[in-house]
């Protein structure tokens, strides 16, 4: 069958792999996952800088994307994690950011404590240069039910804090950050907000997240035979 001609759950699959029904991960893709899917790798564009700025400032970040085979991966492991961990948050919780206690011991941010900075686990399809980070918090990041986005409280403690860990030590118009509207959240009841950096300097994205890896990094490692 022609790669054009394949059903979604097919392309970028190696044809000795391809199923002929559609797996259970991959079952429940809505309209834009399917789209995704049925691209083939080398025809995705990589969105730029200038693009994530736009998608960000005009709050279009439904835009945001995977690379085919990365939405592939994603929702296989997702699909994984939740028969092992009753959900993803579980595993967040217990895997990624190993707290065992949500009561925060302080106002937001004042207390390192209460917050983490890790790699985003399935990073959108973004040019290389851009790094891909998310802020877990132990305390509540004030939504307005009438707009589903941040209160003016909540939006200026975030961006404090951005100004304070990240823009003092990149360059401002390479640090851009922003929270997903609860209808586009992968992950809920555990608050977070995206940091994405441009042309960051390496070594202070491996302090700022303690050598943390992605598990995309640790998934297609493990593909290659490298772990």
């Amino acid at each position: 069958m022609s790669e054009v001609n394949l059903p979604y759950w097919q392309v970028n699959v190696p044809e000795d792999r391809r199923l002929a029904d559609c797996p259970d991960f991959l079952a429940d893709a809505n309209a834009k996952d399917r789209r995704i899917l049925s691209t083939k790798d080398e025809d995705y564009h990589y969105q730029t800088w200038s693009e994530v700025q736009r998608f960000i400032e005009t709050n279009h970040l439904e835009l945001f994307e995977r690379v085919p085979t990365d939405m592939r991966r994603y929702k296989e492991y997702t699909w994984k994690l939740k028969r092992e961990y009753g959900s993803v948050m579980n595993f967040i919780l217990q895997e990624r950011l190993k707290w065992n206690d949500m009561a925060c011991t302080g106002e937001p941010f004042t207390n390192s404590d209460d917050y983490k900075i890790l790699y985003n686990d399935w990073p959108y399809g973004l040019e290389q240069k851009i790094v891909h980070l998310v802020v877990w918090t132990k305390f509540d990041l004030e939504d307005d039910p009438a707009t589903d986005d941040l209160t003016p409280k909540a939006r200026r403690e975030i961006d404090e804090f951005v100004e304070r860990t990240f823009r003092s030590r990149v360059p401002r118009n390479q640090v851009i950050w922003f929270k997903n509207w609860r209808s586009l959240k992968s992950v809920h009841a555990v608050e977070h907000f995206h940091v994405l950096l441009y042309d960051a300097d390496k070594e202070f994205v491996r302090q700022i997240t303690h050598d943390d890896i992605a598990l995309a990094v640790k998934v297609q490692e493990a593909e290659r035979g490298l772990t």
